[in-house]
């Protein structure tokens, strides 16, 4: 039980002091909106060639969301696209394992805070709350990688 407290001592923490939260210049701009409970977010990616410069957010609704949010900031500003995908992809991996999935030690040195989001993956309605931040993140960068694409042609 020590472990399911330090997680949620982790969200809240990330609630009540959002990393990125406020709209900043980016290259690409996406909005979500979980129609189940009402959370929504508008996130910006910036690129610096293939790495990320910034990802900035405003957004309404649960904690979990929210602090998923901030988690994403804080785990993919400043890494290069390909593990940060790679990162969203274990994420991804967590909160579809219907809690059948134990974070280890690689997994914990991948997912750094949002390990604490492990617990959350048992409850479906609770994980589009965790994931809204992180599919708004794939669009925002499948959008930016477009444009660019678009600009060399």
């Amino acid at each position: 039980m020590k472990l399911d407290s330090m997680y949620q001592d982790v969200i809240l923490d990330h609630y009540k002091h959002p990393h990125g939260r406020g709209l900043r210049d980016g290259d690409a701009e996406v909005h979500h909106v979980n129609p189940t409970c009402g959370d929504e977010i508008t996130l910006r990616v910036k690129y610096d060639g293939s790495r990320i410069e910034d990802v900035s957010y405003e957004g309404q609704g649960c904690s979990i969301s929210q602090a998923s949010a901030s988690v994403l900031n804080e785990l993919l500003v400043g890494k290069e696209l390909a593990e940060a995908q790679r990162i969203q992809a274990t994420f991804l991996e967590l909160m579809q394992s219907k809690g059948r999935i134990e974070p280890d030690d690689a997994m914990e040195e991948v997912l750094e805070d949002a390990v604490a989001f492990a617990g959350v993956s048992k409850y479906p309605a609770r994980v589009k709350c965790a994931l809204l931040s992180w599919m708004a993140w794939k669009d925002a960068t499948a959008q930016a990688m477009g444009d660019a694409e678009r600009k060399t042609v």
